[in-house]
């Protein structure tokens, strides 16, 4: 499973948050590793500049071996909020579309 990751040009993406959110998605999504090809992590702030309440936005494009891609996305004050909201929006997902595999 590889994990790209982008940001907007108001949200810095030092080295040191890549490898936290990359290590995040990597631990929360284990379960499904075998199933994802890839996913890429956008965090924008909706607002630019300005302060603003939900405002950082996270979506998780998700490519899954022989399937289209799905995406979700999550709002938060803060951009760990917003990808933890995203991750629990994925697994939901892929929870849904897994195991409707398996039950065929």
């Amino acid at each position: 499973m590889k994990i790209q990751f982008n940001t907007d040009k108001t949200i810095r993406g030092s080295e040191r948050d890549e490898q936290y959110f990359t290590s995040l998605i990597e631990e929360e999504l284990k379960n499904f590793e075998s199933h994802i090809t890839r996913i890429e992590v956008h965090l924008s702030d909706e607002n630019g500049e300005k302060d603003g309440v939900n405002d950082i936005r996270c979506l998780l494009e998700t490519r899954l071996e022989g399937r289209k891609p799905i995406a979700v996305s999550s709002q938060a004050d803060t951009a760990e909020m917003a990808t933890s909201g995203a991750i629990d929006k994925l697994k939901a997902s892929l929870d849904t579309i897994l195991g409707k595999i398996k039950n065929h």
